[in-house]
């Protein structure tokens, strides 16, 4: 599933960075999508399967604060992205005509990078955050990766305020981003359900409905990982969400947008036909 996930995101941004048919804004946001999903299992999965396979495995104190930064930074960066997407959506479709002047290069390139910015720049609160504690108990983390919520566990500080802190920080990663789709999806809806023709109407929702069905999936185990307090659901139930959105959704995702989508399969097809001469 690992070697699954690194083909096919690199094949999406292979694709999208070569193509002229993919040059449009959602493409690009696609590729970093892509981009954000490799960086993600590939900070958790490796690590993960050693523990799989040697049922169990040591971490120094450093790495594994390395690989909590990385991964905070990865899902943070993630969120935007498909808040960022979502917001080309609604251009697309609800601003048709102005579409091409307001999602101008300059834009797409400012969500981008703001983006990547803004996640790996939360993530630095989080790991200043875990410096602070004091560490004096038990050093086995009953997950698969370190993440922050098993890392307070484990700490013999009070983290009364700090659990607080986290749902506090969740808002702007995840509860603000998600309202914000919802709304642009709603006013999408409205308009495509005032498209006289049966046809325009099925053509303008096969443009969001994979954008859709990845945020759906996505934000779900978000919010009920890190909006639900820790202590509510049980360690099982964590690691099971955990692997929802960590394993299975990049490995979903590039299959998602490219099962409806006939320009990703054109593109697929012509860059498989130029290069089957030299593969062979």
């Amino acid at each position: 599933m690992y070697s699954m996930t690194i083909c096919e995101n690199l094949l999406i941004i292979l694709l999208v960075s070569t193509s002229q048919r993919l040059y449009s804004p959602m493409y690009f946001f696609l590729g970093h999508l892509a981009l954000s999903d490799i960086v993600l299992v590939t900070i958790i999965v490796p690590k993960m399967l050693e523990v799989i396979i040697r049922g169990g495995s040591t971490s120094p104190y450093d790495e594994c604060l390395t690989q909590c930064y990385f991964y905070g930074g990865a899902v943070c960066a993630q969120c935007s992205l498909l808040t960022a997407m979502s917001y080309d959506r609604y251009l697309a479709i609800c601003k048709s005509i102005h579409y091409i002047s307001i999602m101008s290069v300059k834009l797409r390139y400012c969500l981008i990078i703001s983006s990547w910015l803004l996640g790996f720049m939360l993530a630095v609160i989080t790991i200043v955050t875990i410096c602070g504690l004091d560490f004096c108990g038990p050093n086995v983390i009953n997950h698969f990766f370190c993440e922050f919520a098993p890392l307070l566990e484990l700490s013999c500080s009070d983290t009364t305020v700090l659990n607080i802190e986290m749902i506090v920080i969740c808002f702007p990663i995840v509860a603000f981003p998600f309202l914000f789709i919802i709304i642009t999806y709603i006013y999408i809806c409205i308009t495509i359900l005032k498209i006289s023709s049966t046809s325009g109407r099925q053509k303008a929702f096969s443009t969001c409905s994979s954008h859709l069905v990845v945020v759906s999936f996505f934000y779900g185990s978000m919010l009920i990982i890190y909006m639900v307090p820790y202590r509510g659901h049980s360690l099982t139930v964590n690691k099971f969400i955990s692997l929802l959105y960590i394993v299975l959704t990049p490995l979903l995702n590039p299959i998602i947008y490219s099962l409806r989508n006939k320009e990703i399969q054109s593109s697929a097809m012509k860059y498989f036909k130029a290069h089957a001469k030299n593969w062979l």
